[in-house]
């Protein structure tokens, strides 16, 4: 892509044109948002240097972005972070980047937690979750997943997001150090059925680990291994709260159902597709 002496307006509509040939979704959006990266400015100042000519260093930076968005490496990736419920999270090639659908997760989350409860979120990847409960719901968060460079990440955004949050390396439970019960656990564990994986976007089928999409066969062998052992962790009526796929409500439903679980809802999503399964465990 060739920026030299051209104004910003210009080079916008190259770059939208070039994202939009190379599949691009939303090539308008990225187009805008690479222009606001690399030139450090917000979007209004942007606006009043529409006519302006470009600089070499933002063409220069410009030219490697656009490349690699051309890839289909994830805008996130480029640009190393996204927002998340407000706050802002660090991303790399070894985390999913968080989604706005996960945010409904999180929220459900919220309207149930008090100051001071015990959260466990399993499989934490970018530690969005983990993060944004113990910022926003001042709640005491331990977290865990089997990717030590996933944690890296997850702990650089406690750090960044000033919170404190015990992150433990290991497969769901084994990571915890000793047995503990939580009063609630969340978890968006991988539930992609493995032969739907090749058929996914190339942002998400080449950019992001494939660990942390993968839910096997049929999707669900991760919510069977939680559920099957979350009664040694969570308090009498402690909740139970999962991301699941828009097609996965009535099976994890039937999973609680059959391991001593009471009061479960499916929560849609923004686009009415079910999202979020809560629910509350009872020994009894």
């Amino acid at each position: 892509m060739n920026c030299s002496s051209n104004t910003y307006r210009e080079v916008f509509a190259r770059i939208t044109e070039e994202l939009s040939k190379a599949g691009v979704p939303d090539a308008s959006s990225d187009a805008r948002i690479l222009l606001e990266e690399d030139s450090g400015l917000d979007y209004s100042h942007l606006l009043m240097q529409m006519n302006e000519q470009l600089p070499e260093e933002t063409a220069e930076k410009l030219r490697v972005h656009v490349t690699q968005r051309k890839k289909r490496i994830p805008l996130q990736q480029i640009i190393g972070y996204t927002e998340f419920m407000g706050l802002k999270f660090y991303v790399n090639e070894h985390v999913l980047c968080p989604r706005q659908d996960t945010e409904v997760l999180v929220e459900e989350a919220l309207k149930k937690i008090k100051p001071g409860m015990k959260v466990l979120d399993l499989c934490t990847g970018s530690g969005c979750i983990a993060v944004s409960l113990a910022k926003l719901g001042s709640t005491d968060v331990t977290a865990t997943d089997i990717s030590e460079d996933a944690l890296a990440v997850a702990r650089r955004n406690a750090q960044e997001n000033g919170v404190d949050v015990h992150f433990f390396k290991g497969d769901l439970y084994d990571a915890l150090p000793e047995q503990t019960r939580y009063d609630m656990i969340v978890s968006n564990p991988p539930y992609i059925c493995t032969s739907v994986i090749d058929t996914l976007e190339p942002e998400v089928r080449d950019h992001e680990p494939h660990i942390a999409l993968d839910g096997t066969a049929d999707g669900l062998a991760f919510y069977r291994r939680i559920i099957s052992d979350s009664g040694n962790y969570l308090k009498e009526c402690g909740h139970l709260l999962f991301e699941i796929g828009y097609d996965q409500g009535t099976a994890v439903s039937e999973l609680l159902r059959n391991n001593a679980y009471e009061d479960i809802q499916v929560i849609k999503d923004y686009s009415r597709n079910d999202r979020v399964v809560a629910a509350r465990f009872t020994s009894q």
